[in-house]
């Protein structure tokens, strides 16, 4: 897989936030099927950071009930939260 297939998008959350502010971490968007290292390897590829630390979630789809009886699910993602090095940074605006 090449890193635009690994890493998703980047989520930009108020926990996020603080994270970022505070312990120089953000939250990304990852392939269910993606392993700690493609994440860290993409991510730097992608942004050009040196990479510290990854840890990774998979969160399930809630289930969603819209205009109607019967409920259906939103689909579940992998959720990556990576460290950077002390004096990296990731523009996400």
């Amino acid at each position: 897989m090449n890193p635009f297939e690994i890493i998703k998008t980047a989520r930009l959350t108020e926990k996020g936030s603080i994270q970022t502010e505070k312990y120089n971490q953000y939250t990304v968007v990852a392939d269910r099927r993606a392993t700690k290292i493609q994440i860290r390897r993409a991510v730097e590829e992608l942004f050009k950071v040196k990479v510290i630390n990854v840890r990774t979630m998979n969160v399930r789809g809630k289930l969603r009930r819209r205009l109607t009886r019967s409920a259906g699910r939103s689909p579940g993602w992998k959720k990556a939260i990576v460290t950077l090095k002390e004096g990296d940074k990731i523009v996400l605006t």
